[in-house]
């Protein structure tokens, strides 16, 4: 059986609108790394420090929170207005209506924060795999319901058909 995971994409709020609007999620910089290890139904919550990429006011809030679509990674062409040749890889995400919830009131109760007094170090690498536990306490401070939107049901397998065991690291 395939074992649903939950992530935490670490984007500043002006990149999550994008990326929701476009019903996507798009990590480290359009590294294809991060998505592969997600999988269809998986959950996932963009954690946002800032406003604005790269010197935005401080918002330490999570901002949208889906669920991974089908799995299947995918490079875009970057429509940005510049000839770079910037072709960042994302990954389907259906999002659903939520509201921004600050972290700070949340710091004592989330496991994946191991030192409370330097907690934004679990957010340095720029993605994370999160308990189920500290994923659910996310939601409901967004307002979701989350065994409605996270039944126990397992997620369907991802395009490729592959069901692939979840990596045992926390990263």
């Amino acid at each position: 059986m395939n074992e649903r995971n939950y992530w935490i994409g670490v984007v500043s709020r002006d990149h999550v609108a994008i990326g929701v609007s476009g019903g996507f999620t798009q990590l480290s910089h359009g590294k294809a790394g991060p998505l592969e290890r997600m999988r269809a139904g998986d959950g996932f919550v963009f954690y946002s420090p800032r406003t604005a990429y790269p010197d935005g006011p401080p918002l330490q809030a999570f901002t949208a929170i889906g669920r991974i679509r089908d799995g299947i990674v995918y490079q875009a062409a970057q429509t940005n207005g510049s000839s770079d040749g910037f072709h960042p890889f994302r990954l389907g995400v259906d999002y659903l209506p939520a509201q921004d919830a600050p972290i700070k009131p949340l710091i004592d109760d989330l496991s994946f924060i191991r030192s409370k007094p330097h907690w934004g170090a679990a957010f340095r690498f720029g993605h994370l795999r999160v308990p189920e536990a500290d994923f659910a306490r996310i939601a409901v401070a967004m307002g979701r319901p989350f065994d409605a939107d996270f039944p126990l049901t397992a997620p369907p397998l991802a395009a490729t058909g592959r069901a692939e065991p979840a990596p045992s690291d926390s990263t």
